[in-house]
């Protein structure tokens, strides 16, 4: 059993917990993670997502998250908000409602935006049904 799977959406220490985690313990969590490098490629994406918005692992992986994968999300409250942090060199950790409209019906989310700060991933996590 996934050591992270009863870890909370809204979980303080939760970006340190991703960055650590195998992708099954990934896969066991309860809503979607998409971890990206400082350029915006997808680097890790859950099974809980690939499930939920119909794109497989391997057609999202080593993708733009904002041009390719979800561009629903190129917007100020998204893509915004992470290039707004990296250029203060400050961290990240912002939840906002959001309007999901790619590839499927739309779909309200909230919306975890992460980014330690540190050179590290950048984390997206979507919660459904919230």
């Amino acid at each position: 059993m996934s050591a992270l799977i009863d870890l909370d959406f809204a979980d303080p220490e939760l970006a340190g917990h991703l960055a650590d985690a195998a992708a099954d313990d990934l896969d066991a969590l309860r809503f979607g993670v998409i971890g990206i490098d400082a350029a915006g490629t997808v680097t890790r994406y859950n099974a809980w997502e690939s499930q939920a918005a119909g794109l497989s692992t391997t057609r999202v992986i080593g993708q733009p998250l904002f041009a390719r994968v979800a561009p629903c999300m190129n917007t100020p409250q998204v893509a915004g908000l992470f290039a707004e942090a990296a250029a203060r060199g400050e961290p990240l950790d912002r939840t906002v409602p959001y309007l999901l409209t790619l590839r499927m019906k739309p779909t309200r989310v909230q919306l975890r935006l992460l980014d330690p700060g540190r050179g590290g991933l950048r984390w997206v996590l979507i919660l459904r049904g919230a």
